[in-house]
């Protein structure tokens, strides 16, 4: 048996360490009392530098967690859902805007989206990334390098038109899709980065736009806009060969499953890395991609339980991503529970995009990117606007400096106009620049491959290659 400590030892430790903390705080007192102006100069310093290395760490990991949602997520995602004879064709557009975007965005695409230019478009500030160094732009993002944010946004531009190959993919020809992607990176992302995202941009909610839109991640900067283009490239390429009379079925769900899982995480630098810190707001994010993300999975599986008598695999990571794509907009402006509903909306309302309306139109949208990402990106976009709260995110104040109601069921009904003009200039611009670059790439250097190519497999007819010998 182990003898108990006696009471009067006990008390005698706890007397002898409580003195012992209250010289210790007592000394602190006097220290900070007597510091001198450096010494206390020198300790802000230190505490603005521990909470700018911790925001860029932060933005790093996001900055390559969104890289992952590229390669290998979207490229996975997308690889699985065509034929086998089309997978590395299929990969290779994802694979192939990780680095022709990247060139385009430091020559001069960045410089167009977040150079301080006019209400539409940046200007030539940034030109081969000129002044994009170690010091912040309070502007953006006043606790990491400008040469950060640069990267963080770059990250934003690569999957956009990467998004887009899933309405073309099995026809379009390699060299016509790098033309059209590179032109349409300048035409349509940079512009749209700037209106919502740019100093001075004609939508932009933090900075003063003139019709303040609510897009915290990009619904319509990359969905709305990847998501019409995508569509627009469907009704002009037009149906692949034996559409639909020939059953497509996708070559490989495990890899789709195994992409969308890499899209789930990669999404959480995707939306709670726009909060541009490792403050609060990222964890509210963070929490709304989730819930919604989750939500949307269930939505699109039980509408194909209830309509077909079964769930499956393929509609339940489509779900996941519907989900992700609708809470984009609004993963900072809402809360969990809101997300949730934006969440069931939006798994049901794809569903019904993807299976019905595609259908009913007739046009050959390969792997869904308009169902998903237009039709998911506007959706979100408007529910933005009405679940949008000040709690979560103080955006908007009065001439007094008071913080208003940010959607419809936080008392600011005209929110819904500014996101549905945000919409429509994304539909717009994207519709029309699209259609205007698929004439001029097709005239100059052409877009659909031959009959015969198609029929053979773009992996061989292309690049010479097959996704798998098996003997």
């Amino acid at each position: 048996m182990i003898p108990k400590p006696h009471k009067s030892l006990l008390s005698g430790t706890v007397m002898r360490w409580s003195c012992l903390i209250l010289l210790l705080l007592f000394g602190l007192a006097v220290s900070a009392q007597t510091a001198s102006p450096q010494q206390i100069a020198d300790l802000q310093k230190q505490v603005t530098e521990a909470r700018s290395n911790a925001d860029n760490a932060w933005m790093l990991v996001s900055s390559a967690l969104v890289l992952m949602m590229t390669g290998p997520g979207l490229a996975l995602f997308y690889g699985g859902l065509v034929r086998k004879k089309n997978v590395l064709s299929t990969m290779m557009h994802s694979f192939a805007m990780m680095g022709v975007v990247t060139v385009i965005w430091g020559v001069v695409g960045f410089s167009l989206a977040f150079g301080p230019g006019n209400s539409f478009i940046g200007n030539f500030q940034h030109l081969f990334l000129h002044g994009v160094g170690a010091a912040p732009d309070p502007g953006y993002a006043g606790t990491i390098p400008l040469q950060t944010f640069m990267v963080y946004q770059l990250m934003f531009a690569i999957i956009t038109p990467a998004l887009i190959s899933g309405a073309f993919a099995e026809r379009m020809k390699f060299s016509g899709m790098v033309v059209f992607l590179s032109l349409w990176s300048l035409v349509v992302y940079s512009p749209m980065a700037h209106m919502v995202w740019g100093k001075g941009g004609l939508l932009n909610a933090s900075l003063g736009g003139r019709f303040p839109c609510l897009d915290f991640a990009g619904g319509t900067v990359v969905h709305v806009t990847s998501g019409v283009s995508a569509l627009m490239c469907a009704l002009y390429l037009g149906k692949r060969k034996g559409y639909p009379k020939e059953v497509t079925p996708p070559h490989s769900v495990v890899l789709s499953l195994v992409g969308a899982c890499m899209l789930w995480v990669g999404w959480f630098g995707f939306n709670a890395g726009s909060a541009l810190s490792a403050g609060s707001l990222a964890t509210s994010a963070f929490v709304a991609t989730h819930f919604a993300a989750a939500a949307a999975a269930l939505s699109w599986m039980a509408a194909e339980w209830i309509l077909l008598g079964r769930p499956s695999a393929l509609g339940g990571i489509s779900g996941a991503v519907a989900g992700l794509v609708a809470i984009t907009p609004g993963a900072g402006f809402v809360g969990p529970m809101s997300a949730l509903v934006i969440g069931l909306i939006a798994g049901a309302f794809c569903y019904f995009m993807v299976a019905k309306v595609k259908t009913w139109f007739g046009y050959d949208d390969s792997l869904d990117a308009f169902g998903v990402h237009g039709a998911g990106g506007t959706l979100g976009a408007i529910l933005t606007g009405v679940f949008a709260s000040h709690y979560v995110n103080p955006m908007f104040k009065d001439a007094q400096g008071n913080v208003r109601g940010s959607g419809l069921f936080d008392g600011n009904a005209h929110q819904l106009l500014n996101q549905a003009f945000g919409i429509v200039i994304a539909w717009v611009l994207a519709a029309a620049a699209t259609l205007i670059l698929l004439k001029l790439v097709d005239l100059t250097i052409g877009l659909r491959v031959t009959p015969e190519e198609e029929v053979q497999g773009l992996d061989f007819a292309l690049h010479g290659e097959e996704g798998y010998y098996l003997e």
